[in-house]
């Protein structure tokens, strides 16, 4: 089959800590991270945006604070922190070696369950990417707790796949993709190089996790279920040789989990079916066009809000009383009180601020009819 990376524009990498550091010193893999550089830069120069998804901070701080283990919570949090800094540095310093800057986003789940930080971290996200960053993602580990977390960066790269909505998402792994049983303990077992559906007797294929990172096969298929579901593609494979994502592009092997829509198509469905409409907003004939042109709604379109909603909420659209689409509102209901009507010009006199003239974009809408 093709591979579905020679068509995808925005990927993400996820990188475990067995890769970024270096067992027998723990200090960062630099010479490995040097040629994942190379990679991203040749990959962005056929137009691709990459994020990255980043292990290693614990790995790192170890060394830094003398922990030969970090059992504890607050030792793992201390870890977190003293690490990052490593982390970020060596990142920085192999990504300059082609003026690429890189940038330190640390979410937690609700930065990607709570819809108005959801938005907020996706506009920061698009907005690196857009001014030629590469983001390095990792999990806020100095204030997650054992019940508020994701637990593993697999799991983490497809949240962050979801809310930019990368079109691939590749899982650089100590195994070269998905096997019928594990094979390290049946070097017979069969390869599976495609999974066009996760069923049950998918699910049962994953293994234990390995030693150094937190994450397994299993962690990895839940991953992949995230993502695919989002229209993402998902790639497992082994990221230890040289230049592991051209190795991918040239056809190295992996398993291929295939979404059933584009990125686009099921993040409109999810805003179609899947919110609650916390509030109406009656829009005027002129906004009615506008959007069916592909526009934005902007204000000054806006006649009438009703609901309780806050940023990032759902809200119905309509006109004389008949839904025109639903959206993701980027004012609260208040503040959309006060400025519809407004030109984008007197939206900053009115509220004492100017977060722009758009009351729900284009990409966060879905037309009715």
């Amino acid at each position: 089959m093709a591979s579905p990376l020679a068509s995808a524009k925005r990927i993400v990498l996820k990188i475990g800590s067995a890769l970024l550091v270096d067992p027998a010193t723990g200090e960062p893999a630099c010479a490995w991270l040097n040629a994942l550089a190379d990679d991203v830069a040749l990959a962005r120069g056929q137009g691709k945006q990459v994020l990255i998804v980043s292990s290693g901070a614990i790995a790192l701080g170890r060394r830094v604070l003398g922990l030969a283990q970090t059992k504890r919570l607050e030792e793992k949090q201390a870890a977190a922190a003293a690490g990052q800094a490593r982390l970020m540095a060596a990142y920085e310093a192999a990504f300059s070696r082609h003026g690429i800057p890189v940038a330190q986003a640390l979410l937690t789940p609700d930065d990607t369950e709570r819809r108005r930080r959801w938005l907020n971290g996706r506009a920061t996200l698009e907005t690196l990417l857009k001014l030629g960053a590469v983001p390095i993602v990792n999990e806020n580990d100095t204030v997650a707790t054992a019940e508020i977390r994701y637990g593993d960066n697999d799991r983490l790269a497809a949240r962050a796949a979801q809310m930019i909505s990368a079109d691939a998402l590749i899982l650089f792994s100590d195994i070269d993709g998905l096997y019928e049983s594990d094979p390290r303990h049946n070097p017979h077992a069969p390869f599976i190089a495609e999974v066009r559906e996760i069923t049950p007797a998918i699910e049962a294929m994953a293994g234990d996790p390995g030693a150094l990172g937190s994450g397994g096969m299993r962690t990895k298929i839940e991953a992949a279920k995230i993502a695919t579901r989002a229209g993402c593609a998902v790639a497992i494979m082994k990221g230890g040789g040289d230049a592991p994502l051209t190795a991918l592009a040239n056809g190295a092997r992996a398993t291929w989990f295939l979404p059933t829509a584009t990125p686009q198509a099921a993040y409109k469905s999810w805003i179609a079916g899947a919110l609650k409409p916390q509030g109406d907003l009656t829009i005027d004939d002129g906004a009615v066009t506008a959007l069916k042109a592909g526009k934005s709604l902007l204000a000054a379109g806006v006649s009438q809000v009703s609901g309780a909603f806050e940023k990032g909420d759902a809200v119905r659209i309509v006109n004389g009383g008949v839904e025109v689409g639903r959206g993701l509102a980027r004012y609260d209901a208040a503040e959309t009180a006060r400025i519809k009507g407004l030109k984008s010009a007197d939206i900053a006199a009115a509220l004492g601020y100017d977060a722009g003239g758009v009351i729900v974009h284009a990409d966060d809408l879905v037309l009715s009819c």
